[in-house]
């Protein structure tokens, strides 16, 4: 099997390619991009090229030339990963990754289970593009194994769930088997939920740096640094991104409606069309709470990411006319100043 196979390249890219680009293109896949510097995998083997471009990880790109490769071009993305960069005020998306078949939510299981993260992450996974599944990790790890499973199998709501232990080697061949050849699966989930020792575990040696666990919060080292592909040796591949600690929502409408299709269908049942779902009579969704059918607590979390959607629209909206408005003055000082040269010209 060539590199470039390894990494996921399929009949099908192969047609992706023939249709965008021309005879003599060469494809290649984003394996890493960090730092000015992108790693690719191509026919030949790995190797490295400026970063111009804006790669993402997951990206399929087409190189020409031949001592000398430079990329001309990416393929369409398939799905999108990102979320909203941490503590910045302009708004900008952070992409973690393209192309992938899969996402991943890992839930470690040495450690309560945080639902309302759970759902939060499932929006993004949903929003991608790409298929969700959870991931239940550390399996050895835990004394509460049955009600933590359940409650999982509970909060993901259809979403698939896989139940691992890279320790015990127990559900890898299931989890192998699900992503498949030619496909691609992104691990998501917080710093020491055991990323990295499942990829080692699915490779079958060590490739990934492992981290300490702390006792008593269960957090643990950023051992990912960069977002990268490791290729299974199938042609399965799956792409590990550093540890999280909060993920920010970015324009994931499409994936809130698909995680709480449930409690978005209430809004039809309200008396009142522009019903706000308080304290108005006739609400489907406050009587949903009170009778047990809605829990209270997937409420709130649903109505924190809508308004933390709503307040992100509000910061685009406004930087978008601060940005219309310096490009009006800079026309219009452009303008002023061409009309002054042409009334002197003429009194010359």
């Amino acid at each position: 099997m060539n590199t470039l196979t390894q990494y996921g390249f399929t009949d099908r890219i192969s047609g992706l390619f023939s249709f965008h680009f021309p005879i003599g293109a060469e494809p290649a896949r984003v394996v890493r991009a960090d730092r000015g510097r992108a790693l690719l995998a191509s026919r030949h083997g790995l190797l490295h090229v400026d970063d111009g471009g804006g790669f993402v990880t997951g990206d399929w790109v087409a190189l020409q030339g031949h001592d000398d490769r430079t990329v001309v071009g990416s393929l369409p993305r398939s799905s999108l990963l990102q979320r909203k960069r941490a503590h910045d005020p302009l708004s900008e998306a952070q992409v973690l990754g393209a192309n992938m078949d899969l996402v991943g939510v890992v839930v470690p299981l040495d450690r309560p289970l945080s639902a309302n993260r759970l759902e939060r992450t499932l929006v993004a996974a949903r929003d991608s593009g790409a298929l969700p599944i959870v991931i239940l990790t550390k399996a050895d790890l835990s004394t509460r194994f049955d009600d933590v499973v359940a409650e999982t199998v509970e909060r993901s709501r259809g979403v698939e769930v896989f139940t691992t232990s890279a320790q015990d080697q127990d559900g890898l061949e299931a989890l192998r088997g699900r992503i498949g050849t030619g496909r691609t699966l992104a691990l998501l989930g917080p710093s020491g939920a055991g990323k990295s020792s499942l990829i080692n575990a699915l490779v079958g040696r060590h490739r990934q740096d492992t981290g300490q666990v702390r006792a008593g919060d269960g957090r643990g080292r950023h051992t990912t640094t960069a977002r990268e592909l490791v290729p299974l040796g199938d042609g399965a591949v799956v792409m590990d991104t550093p540890g999280l600690r909060g993920f920010a929502l970015w324009n994931a409408e499409d994936g809130l409606s698909q995680v709480f299709a449930d409690v978005e269908e209430l809004f039809g049942d309200c008396r009142f069309r522009d019903c706000a779902h308080d304290s108005e009579p006739g609400c489907a969704v406050q009587a949903a709470i009170e009778s047990g059918a809605l829990a209270e607590r997937r409420w709130l979390s649903y109505l924190k990411m809508e308004r933390e959607l709503a307040s992100l629209h509000r910061r685009q909206s406004a930087a978008d006319q601060r940005r219309h408005a310096r490009s009006f003055r800079q026309a219009a000082r452009g303008a002023a100043t061409a009309k002054d040269y042409r009334n002197r010209f003429m009194e010359e």
